[in-house]
């Protein structure tokens, strides 16, 4: 049953911003879902939607009609894992492009997360019973490694060391068009899609992203890359690459490019993850090869 609440903002709460101000009348409820209520219509004001960073003002009338969220039990399943590495605090994880990180409306079953409870049970509670030990995430069409967290004192840690970017990430990636570049640095905001909520753009008003990128090698139309991320917004790497007029070989979002090779989903790999153990506090990096196909793309590519 749905939870119906009308406020009127008094003169204290002017300049707030909008999900600020509801997170404080609905203690119970999190930012995270009012920001999803916003965002999806059933939190309105003045009988319009909005948006989560919208300024409220004296006198307006904000209203919301709260869905119960669902209650789901997410099964382990006995789907194969490709572990780079693992002990008492953290495994490392090779994810295969195709693969959803962790259980979402449509996609509960078949999931990183299912494998995860079927391998062991001991992962980190922090995120809930959708996103047990995830302390990060990948597309699900992008490949690579990934680290998950076995308890709740490594994956404070870890989301620590993501957040003030001591996690060191490295990403392989073939785009479409020559870039003449050695090395360059893109630094341009992201923020969702005006009107395609459902994707991510370059915007005025976005979080603050930076890419630094190097070409590893160049093809008669495309370019094989290194890139480096100093933030990590989501879907970052595809919009940047995007914006510069070079987007990801395969991305079914933000390239309008036709994909001429067999490879369902973009060509973009998480190739080296360092970070700092929870327990040992030693600095240690992991790489996951490239798929298969992607490799194949690149020795096709290479015969010109």
């Amino acid at each position: 049953m749905n939870k119906y609440y009308e406020f009127v903002v008094e003169e204290l709460d002017a300049k707030k911003r909008l999900d600020v101000y509801l997170t404080e009348k609905l203690k119970e409820t999190s930012r995270s879902y009012i920001q999803k209520g916003i965002e999806e219509g059933w939190i309105k004001v003045n009988g319009k939607q909005s948006k989560p960073n919208y300024k409220v003002k004296k006198g307006d009338m904000v209203i919301a009609e709260i869905p119960e969220p669902k209650k789901y039990s997410i099964e382990p399943e006995p789907i194969p894992l490709d572990i780079i590495y693992e002990d008492k605090d953290i495994i490392i994880i090779n994810k295969p492009r195709g693969m959803v990180v962790y259980p979402a409306p449509g996609n509960y079953s078949g999931t990183l997360v299912n494998a995860l409870l079927y391998h062991t049970k001991d992962l980190s509670g922090i995120n809930g019973i959708l996103r047990p030990g995830i302390v990060h995430r990948l597309d699900k069409d992008t490949s690579g490694v990934m680290v998950v967290a076995k308890n709740d004192r490594a994956h404070r840690n870890l989301v620590v060391q993501f957040k003030e970017k001591k996690v060191k990430k490295t990403y392989l990636a073939l785009v479409f068009g020559v870039i003449v570049e050695e090395k360059a640095t893109i630094d341009a905001p992201i923020g969702r899609h005006p009107i395609k909520r459902t994707e991510m753009a370059v915007i005025e008003d976005g979080k603050k992203a930076v890419t630094h990128f190097k070409v590893l090698e160049r093809f008669k139309d495309y370019t094989f890359l290194e890139l480096n991320l100093e933030t990590g917004r989501t879907h970052q790497i595809r919009v940047h690459m995007s914006f510069i007029g070079h987007p990801i070989v395969g991305d079914p979002i933000y390239s309008k490019k036709k994909n001429p090779f067999n490879i369902k989903g973009q060509a973009l790999h998480s190739f080296r993850l360092g970070l700092w153990h929870p327990s040992t506090e030693k600095f240690m990096v992991f790489e996951a090869p490239l798929p298969e196909d992607l490799k194949q793309i690149l020795e096709f590519l290479r015969k010109g």
